[in-house]
């Protein structure tokens, strides 16, 4: 492994030969999560897993909301019902805001997170400064069972204590930053004024926030080559960076689909929407889990060779739930009311400020203006709005349903 630039064959596979592989295993995960998840053995009932061997056929499965954990949970503690195993058999079970709490499974690197550590150069051996929380959300146990498997010793640092992550640096002199990258730029710049040594980072692998260009370029010129990482608490990592710097590619052990927010239906090849993700996990197996993140396909294949999908990387979120005259609308009711119109090929509803008060204007693509679309917006939304017909490819490609024009403040 320490003389491939990939981590294992999965990665530089042919993409039809992995298609094949991942779709081959999906019928099984549905029926395993049936039989033993409570929550999709309710939703799937009446559907057979033998026939989810395409695409098509797993967009046509209900989608599970990030949102939806918290009241799922209170319902039915601790994991409401989607987790295929009990408690017991989870080595540690974690709580992010909400609370939604997260289950790691016994398995080594259950979170596939050494994928990535290896894309950003990481090698067996090589001392990991883990700058990310060790307490209640798991993103440091991901970087620990990574590094285990990988390998590599660590040092578990954790949040905050800039001077004494400082000093732990220089003494301990570790190759690897793993955490955000605002916390990288504390303790470079914080280094820098005590005049301490911290020239042995050469390497860091980033999440939690968007690494700027111009951050990016800021490190490289400090000594550190920086890649960024997408995962989440509940599936662990979603997509990595290579040392190619071209989007991000998709880890091997999940199925990402990229659809229109608030509904389940994929976009158009390249198209900006919301990304949703079923994991091959046989303890918690998310299927169609919506991220409520933004992103988008990019087409080809990276050129550091490795084979599967790239998406953009995190382009914003995709809950656009907002307020109009004091009531809640959601991406999920204009979607409901485009669906109810087949000539319409894609809607926006646009919100603003107008005479002190709000005002919202669903602005539609179709080839000729719709009849009775205003009142289908009041019926669904329970409130008053006006309709634009726009040309067919007009209309912003940035995964917006709901854009929220009103000033803040």
């Amino acid at each position: 492994m320490s003389d491939s630039p990939y981590y294992d064959d999965l990665e530089n596979r042919d993409p039809d030969a992995r298609e094949a592989a991942v779709f081959a295993s999906l019928p099984g995960q549905i029926a395993h999560a049936k039989a033993k998840a409570p929550y999709f053995a309710e939703i799937l009932a009446d559907v057979d897993p033998d026939s989810l061997t395409g695409r098509e056929a797993l967009a046509a499965l209900p989608v599970t909301r990030k949102s939806a954990l918290i009241e799922r949970q209170k319902s039915d503690p601790p994991f409401g019902g989607l987790a295929a195993v009990g408690p017991s058999d989870f080595v540690r079970i974690f709580a992010s805001p909400g609370p939604i709490y997260e289950p790691q499974g016994r398995r080594p690197d259950y979170w596939r997170f050494a994928r990535s550590l290896y894309a950003a150069g990481v090698r067996p051996g090589e001392l990991l400064h883990n700058c990310f929380a060790y307490h209640f959300t798991p993103a440091g146990a991901m970087v620990e069972s990574a590094a285990e498997a990988l390998g590599c010793p660590v040092f578990p640092g954790g949040v905050g204590n800039t001077e004494a992550q400082i000093r732990a640096v220089a003494d301990l002199k570790p190759a690897v930053f793993v955490g955000t990258p605002s916390f990288l730029q504390s303790i470079l710049d914080k280094g820098e004024e005590m005049g301490a040594d911290l020239t042995s980072l050469s390497k860091g692998l980033v999440g939690g926030e968007a690494l700027l260009p111009s951050l990016r370029d800021e490190f490289a010129g400090r000594g550190v080559a920086v890649l960024q990482n997408y995962a989440t608490a509940e599936l662990g990592l979603i997509a990595y960076e290579s040392p190619a710097r071209e989007g991000m590619i998709l880890d091997e052990g999940v199925i990402v689909e990229i659809v229109t927010p608030g509904t389940g239906d994929p976009v158009a090849d390249g198209a900006v929407g919301e990304v949703v993700v079923t994991v091959l996990t046989p303890e918690y197996p998310l299927i169609r889990f919506a991220t409520g993140d933004l992103s988008a396909v990019m087409a080809g294949i990276s050129p550091c060779g490795r084979s599967n999908t790239r998406i953009k990387g995190w382009m914003g979120r995709a809950d656009q739930t907002t307020k109009v005259k004091g009531m809640f609308v959601h991406p999920e009711q204009i979607a409901e009311v485009v669906a109810r119109f087949p000539a319409i090929t894609k809607g926006r509803l646009v919100v603003e400020a107008e005479n002190g008060g709000d005002v919202m204007t669903l602005h539609y693509e179709a080839a000729a203006e719709v009849d009775g679309l205003s009142e289908a917006l009041q019926a669904v939304c329970r409130l008053k709005g006006r309709v634009a017909h726009a040309t067919t490819g007009s209309l912003a490609d940035d995964g917006k349903v709901i854009d929220d024009c009103r000033p803040v403040g």
